[in-house]
This record gives C-alpha cells, sequence and structure tokens, in this order.
C-alpha cells in the first residue's frame, strides 16, 4: 500500500486510532471495563459491537495503551494498595503510548487484512494472520508483563482464521487480553461469541459528534445538524461525508426528489455523469448510499407521519412530506428501496456504467413517485 492509502484499519481522512488519544460519547463501555479491571474480573476476551465509525477501535487502542502502561496492583506492602485507576486515559508522554504510536510496542500486535504475494490488501483476514501470534506469544513471554492482541474487524476473518482464533480464546495465553473489533458479532463463530465479554457502543450525539470530528482534524460544515442526520451518530461516516462532499450530494438529491413526479432530467443526468467520472469510485459508492438513506427516510416518514429530525438538507422535510404522506405510500417507497438496492449492487458486480446505473435508479424512484400518486 502507499503512503497515502488508509490502513485496512484506518477511515479514510481519518487518523489511526492508535493516534486517537480521546474517546467520545462512550462513557458506559469505558466505566465497564475499568470495573471489570478493578475488581479483578478483567476477562481474557472482549468483543467490541456497534455501528461503524463509533469509536470501538479508539476504545480497543485505549484500553491497550491502559492495560500495558498500568503497573499490576499488589498489596502495596507497608503504605497498603494504591487507590485503583478512575479512568483509562494514559499521559501521551508516557512510554508506552510513544511506543504505541511508533507501532514499536512489544506487548502489542495488531490483527488486520494483510497484502497477498501480489502486494494487494486481501478482502479478509487468513489464517497466517492470525498463526503470525504465535511467534508474538513466544518473543513476548519472557518479560511476563502483559499482552494485548487488536483484530480488526474480527467480522473480516475467513473460517481457518476464525477457529484458529478460538483455539486461542479456548486456552488464552497468561496475562493476555484479546479485544475483537466486530461491526456485525452475527458474522462470528457462535463459540467465539460465547467465549468473550461484550461491550457495546453506541451511536454518537451531536454534540460529542463534533467534538470527535473536531479531533480528526476535517472541517465542521456550516450546518452540523445536516450531517448529523446523514451520519447517524458515525464519526467514520462523517468524515467520509465531509471529505466527498456528502452534504452537497445529498441536498442535490433532494432537489431532484423535489421536483418529482415530472422530475428535472437534466439534474439528474449531472448527478449521474458526476458519478461516472474517473477516479470518483468513492463518490459513486457514496452516491448509491445516499439514495438508500434517503428512500429510508421517505419510508420512515409514511409510516410515522412525520419526517425524521433533523432534516439532512434544506427542504428535506417538506418535500419527504410531500412524497410519503401515508403508509401505502411508506409501503412502495420500503419496497423499491429494496429493489433498488439489489439492482445497484448487481449492477456494480457486473461493471455496468455508473452513469447508467445512476440514471436507472432515478428513473425508477420516477416511476415509484408516479405510482404514489
Amino acid at each position: 500500500m502507499s503512503d497515502d492509502t488508509p490502513a485496512p484499519d484506518q477511515a479514510p481522512g481519518a487518523p489511526h486510532p492508535r493516534e486517537t488519544m480521546r474517546l467520545f460519547g462512550q462513557d458506559a463501555a469505558e466505566r465497564a471495563f475499568l470495573e471489570a479491571y478493578t475488581s479483578d474480573r478483567l476477562h481474557h476476551g472482549w468483543l467490541l459491537t456497534g455501528p461503524r465509525g463509533v469509536g470501538k477501535a479508539t476504545l480497543a487502542w485505549r484500553i491497550a495503551r491502559f492495560l500495558l502502561a498500568t503497573p499490576p496492583v499488589d498489596d502495596g506492602g507497608l503504605f497498603g494498595a494504591p487507590p485503583p485507576p478512575e479512568t483509562l486515559e494514559i499521559d501521551p508522554e508516557h512510554p508506552v503510548a510513544h511506543r504505541i504510536l511508533a507501532s514499536a510496542e512489544p506487548g502489542l500486535a495488531a490483527i488486520t487484512r494483510s497484502l497477498n504475494d501480489q502486494g494487494r490488501l486481501r478482502n479478509e483476514i487468513v489464517v497466517d494472520d492470525i498463526r503470525k501470534l504465535g511467534k508474538f506469544f513466544g518473543l513476548s513471554s519472557a518479560d511476563g508483563g502483559r499482552r494485548v492482541v487488536i483484530v480488526d474487524a474480527a467480522d473480516e476473518m475467513n473460517v481457518s482464521a476464525a477457529n484458529a482464533l478460538l483455539k486461542m480464546l479456548e486456552e488464552p495465553p497468561a496475562r493476555t487480553t484479546l479485544l475483537l473489533i466486530s461491526h456485525q458479532p452475527s458474522r462470528l463463530l457462535p463459540t467465539i461469541r460465547s467465549r468473550c465479554r461484550s461491550l457495546r457502543l453506541s451511536p454518537l450525539g451531536p454534540d460529542d459528534m463534533n467534538a470527535a470530528l473536531a479531533q480528526t482534524g476535517a472541517e465542521l460544515p456550516q450546518n452540523t445538524d445536516h450531517l448529523a442526520a446523514l451520519a447517524a451518530g458515525s464519526v467514520g461516516d462523517a468524515v467520509r461525508l465531509v471529505n466527498l462532499g456528502g452534504l452537497e450530494i445529498y441536498a442535490e438529491l433532494i432537489t431532484i426528489l423535489g421536483t418529482l413526479p415530472r422530475m428535472d432530467r437534466q439534474r439528474a443526468l449531472a448527478l449521474a455523469e458526476a458519478a461516472a467520472q474517473r477516479g470518483a469510485a468513492e463518490r459513486f459508492e457514496l452516491l448509491l448510499t445516499l439514495i438508500d438513506i434517503a428512500l429510508s427516510r421517505l419510508a420512515i416518514t409514511g409510516a410515522c407521519g412525520l419526517p425524521p429530525q433533523p432534516e439532512a438538507a434544506q427542504n428535506e422535510a417538506e418535500i419527504l412530506t410531500r412524497l410519503s404522506a401515508t403508509p401505502q405510500q411508506a409501503r412502495h417507497w420500503a419496497e423499491v428501496a429494496a429493489t433498488i438496492t439489489a439492482r445497484a449492487r448487481h449492477g456494480q458486480a457486473v461493471n455496468l456504467d455508473p452513469a447508467a446505473l445512476v440514471l436507472d435508479t432515478v428513473f425508477k424512484i420516477q416511476e415509484t413517485a408516479g405510482q404514489s400518486r
């Protein structure tokens, strides 16, 4: 991978989780881990779950810093034991923090998708990636200190890799903590889930979202409510939206929906051509996601009788209400959302021209708007 290519465990445009010192909006998960640590009930396997981009990887690296930098508790001799730690926070100037930042901490192993023999990033974590841990455990066992393993994301393990990791969970090396990051825990082996304690992270509220975005260095838009609505509490999604112009794309999409049922074909064509430009693969993928969001918000509007709040674009509430005013219309939009998603993903799989795929999608939306009148 080139220096400009994000690591497989890094959101495009955002710092790597090892570089992110603060975690916002996940106090409950932090307290749960700290309580287990201070009560001497530290499980050897932890499953960090929740939507993408809410801080699971950041929490895993915070836990790793904490465990490797915090000395084991003893009776304290004549002076008694020191007070238990009240936070996972570790001084950025601590030697462990410096070594982790430089990817030079001998007590930490991070497992992600690796490169194949052609130098390309694999689409799954393979068994050889897990087997490397055997050497890590052997090299780091001499000092008797803690060891931490981060697997990001555990959902990406193939069957052989998952079975190899399961053996380690069944017979964990001494003083070792395994942190498994999972966006979709249902994809994991039930036996892996049963051998881990779960920490569930929740979507961020607007204030925590803004603070987390500021930490990434992303430039906040003027209307943060629109960003919060589209990102749905995911900092990773918010960074992607900001960097790829997602707010502007969604605003144009809503404007086009506002011309239904007759639809402004010139604007739809311009949107399709923008998605087909060379080097616009990420924007094309984002556009498909935003279309899915718009259709979902249309279905919610008809089903609930009110549009979702806050608005994700100017005049969105009025447009959604006009197009989806009844539960019957909501059903139509939900059905077309499922159809369009399947058609779009099939079109991608067979390398259909992006512009043609977008136009096909928009015309299907127009057809549904006409039928729902």
